[in-house]
């Protein structure tokens, strides 16, 4: 009796701790603490692309960052800075990954006793894959209390992450997190996350069509956009769901679920729908390429060399409790494999008619790794069609430009919050060199490639030396 309440005492304050400040805060236009420093850094000669419109690229620059921001793309080198070499080096902003799910402990309780998990999540650890990989905001399309307490951390500089900002999920029928099943009900969720501090509404697979429609318009009139789902009350009326301020599909899927044959003609129809409406799209290939694979075996999961980076408790779970692998059949491999390939002609039909692509990866999907899937998206964005440059595009001005945060972030211009990622090849020729990362500011702070690589190397093994620990299906009692 005792546990349990200390249990839920240290939830109720853990939740005012976090919820406090949600509505003050500035959640994802500021340079924390850890920005703030004493000596410029400079970029010396460093060739710079810049992602404005039009694009362009500044060969052999010298970039000066003081205080977190962008002061300057043409000074002089000052003698108390701190050199960085950029021969032959290419900058580029930071990228923003608009679809993850940063695991919380939280997250793991719907479905499961109500007591808190015997597990607990590292900030640091869910951060590092994200910094490393030059990902310097993410948007948490579920997010929850504890989510708002990782966001805390990295604004007090005591955890290296990302900006993040956070979407509700609103879905209907009865079940865990915040549900509507009438339109009023829907429009009481829309004012209470806007209350806790959300910036955006996540739209969901069970939400019926008054319900749906409410949610748009409420979150419309309390300035918070819509991403997510077409929920399956559209079925078969797929027109009805593009209402003004549907903001962004968030899968590529959702469009897929409503083709009978998937051709190019039924790809070009989704893409009219979107474009008339005004909707974005971020069709999260990786995800589904990732599932397509392990629908066919566990296999390339097991072998995933990012692998590592997972927290062990996630690992086992992916591996030993795989919902995709579960019930694998010859059809549904071969239903995922045209899925697949009917997402690349989604991606071509909306890049024709000029429907905005976005770059997310729906990141803690199994085998969906935090950072890393990122550049993989990128990458399936490129064989879907898009040029190297419309590919950086889609990962830093656009995304910045859908989440308001065009002023801030998105592009290298004097004034804006040092977000960068300095790469030792050109991207604008192989979009596959945003790997090749020398070093990474987030938020105004500097890491160079031996510390990203340090970092890495830290996680790696304390996720190795406490795998034993962790099973699944111990866990949740199976």
């Amino acid at each position: 009796m005792r546990n349990n309440f200390l249990s839920f005492f240290f939830l109720v304050t853990l939740f005012l701790a976090c919820m406090s400040h949600a509505v003050a805060m500035l959640p994802i236009s500021y340079p924390p603490k850890q920005a703030v420093q004493q000596h410029p850094f400079i970029i010396k000669n460093v060739n710079v692309i810049a992602m404005t419109s039009p694009n362009k690229v500044l060969y052999h620059t010298t970039v000066i960052v003081r205080n977190g921001r962008i002061e300057s793309l043409s000074g002089a080198v000052q003698k108390d800075a701190i050199i960085i070499d950029g021969t032959d080096k290419w900058l580029i902003p930071g990228l923003i990954d608009v679809h993850v799910h940063p695991p919380t402990d939280l997250s793991l309780r719907p479905g499961m006793p109500t007591q808190p998990p015997s597990v607990t999540f590292n900030t640091q650890d869910l951060m590092t894959p994200y910094v490393a990989n030059g990902v310097t905001t993410i948007v948490n399309l579920n997010a929850n209390m504890e989510a708002f307490c990782q966001r805390k951390e990295i604004q007090k500089g005591y955890v290296i992450g990302p900006r993040i900002a956070m979407a509700a999920l609103i879905n209907g029928g009865v079940g865990p997190g915040r549900t509507a099943n009438t339109a009023e009900e829907g429009r009481q969720a829309v004012q209470d996350a806007k209350n806790e501090g959300y910036e955006f509404i996540k739209l969901y697979s069970q939400l019926n069509v008054e319900t749906f429609v409410a949610i748009i318009d409420e979150a419309n009139k309390l300035g918070l956009k819509t991403i997510g789902h077409i929920p399956n009350a559209f079925q078969g009326k797929l027109e009805q769901a593009f209402i003004p301020h549907f903001d962004m599909v968030a899968h590529a899927e959702e469009f897929s679920k409503h083709a009978k044959d998937f051709s190019e003609q039924e790809a070009q129809r989704f893409a009219q729908l979107a474009k008339q409406n005004g909707t974005w799209l971020s069709p999260t290939l990786i995800a589904s390429v990732r599932i397509a694979e392990q629908v066919r075996s566990l296999d390339s999961l097991k072998a995933l060399s990012t692998l590592q980076y997972v927290p062990p408790l996630l690992q086992s779970k992916w591996l030993t409790a795989n919902s995709y692998n579960k019930n694998a059949s010859p059809e549904r491999v071969d239903y995922f494999d045209k899925l697949v390939q009917f997402h690349f002609q989604l991606v071509r039909s909306f890049k024709e008619i000029g429907v905005p692509i976005v770059a997310g990866t729906d990141a803690g999907v199994s085998g969906v790794v935090w950072g890393f899937s990122l550049h993989d998206e990128l990458a399936l964005l490129a064989k879907a069609g898009l040029t190297p440059e419309e590919v950086l595009v889609s990962t830093t001005r656009l995304s910045a430009t859908w989440l308001g945060m065009a002023s801030e972030v998105g592009t290298i211009e004097v004034g804006k919050v040092a977000d960068l990622v300095l790469l030792n090849a050109n991207p604008l020729e192989d979009v596959a060199n945003t790997r090749k990362i020398s070093g990474v500011f987030v938020n105004g702070q500097w890491l160079p490639q031996t510390k990203l690589h340090a970092m890495l190397r830290e996680l790696s093994k304390r996720n190795t030396a406490s795998k034993a620990q962790y099973d699944w299906k111990k866990l949740i009692g199976r």
